[in-house]
């Protein structure tokens, strides 16, 4: 007898997804291996953690981490379950290691990093004589096939309240996005095509939760940093997705994925 397949995510959650762009996964990787992952980031930080006299007001950006705690977060089954629901089994990848991560300690100065954006995926394609291409990122680029990204991963590894500089999410602007991307073909836009006023109606939504809560965000959500209000730092990774091809908006068998439906449904392929 077939084993029937575990479901984390609901079909509402599903529906909401491709609405509003995102879903919140609770207790999408156990909260032990969140506190193994800080003791270590912390490592690397300027200040002591159990002093805030110490802590600088600013914010701290990591490497990507491939030790065993952080693995076995990306291994959780909870969050493989549910990828494979938004992205369809087969057609991810494994990211090879965790992170960056986003520290962001208290602080009373406002910082530079906090305007609306999405986030371009893969480099221009006269990039390959330039040793640093990122060094000037928004070269980078996106386009309708979301090449690069299968979905943005912002993976709580603090506990994250409304004063505590959570991510701010613009629900439904994926949908605002598409259709900006859909003339450009598979080259794209930079970021510079890509106002920082797209989806400005749209509802803003914060990421908060407990630590191994993990927003699964669709590639071409709209999100904003905010500065930290709270009394304790905030820890977070921004994890890409890797695809194993770019998403496929013409599929002749119709077996397609929610993060593709939704694109379908913002440039009107989707009833």
């Amino acid at each position: 007898m077939l084993q029937e397949p575990i479901l984390d995510l609901t079909r509402d959650q599903i529906k909401g997804f491709v609405t509003r762009g995102f879903v919140r996964v609770n207790d999408a990787f156990p909260r032990e291996l969140a506190a193994q992952a800080r003791r270590r980031i912390w490592r690397d930080l300027p200040g002591d953690g159990r002093i805030p006299a110490t802590w600088p007001q600013s914010v701290e950006r990591s490497d990507i981490y491939r030790q065993k705690p952080f693995r076995e977060v990306l291994g959780a089954p909870r969050l493989q379950r549910a990828i494979d629901q938004l992205v369809g089994p087969g057609r991810w990848q494994q990211p090879n290691g965790l992170g960056p991560f986003v520290i962001r300690y208290p602080s009373k100065r406002s910082t530079r990093d906090t305007g609306w954006h999405i986030d371009p995926a893969f480099p221009p394609p006269d990039s390959s004589g330039d040793p640093d291409p990122m060094a000037d990122p928004l070269t980078w680029r996106v386009n309708i096939h979301a090449q690069g990204r299968g979905l943005l991963m912002l993976m709580l590894f603090s506990d994250v309240g409304p004063q505590d500089g959570p991510t701010r999410l613009r629900a439904g602007s994926h949908l605002d996005v598409a259709p900006l991307l859909e003339p450009a073909g598979p080259e794209g836009v930079d970021a510079h095509g890509l106002d920082a006023t797209i989806g400005k109606d749209r509802v803003v939504h914060l990421a908060t939760g407990k630590a191994g809560t993990v927003y699964l965000c669709h590639p071409f959500l709209v999100h904003a940093a905010q500065r930290n209000q709270g009394k304790r730092p905030r820890f977070l990774a921004h994890v890409d997705l890797p695809l194993v091809r770019p998403l496929i908006l013409g599929r002749t068998d119709g077996r397609y994925a929610p993060v593709e439906w939704a694109i379908r449904k913002a440039i009107c392929w989707y009833p």
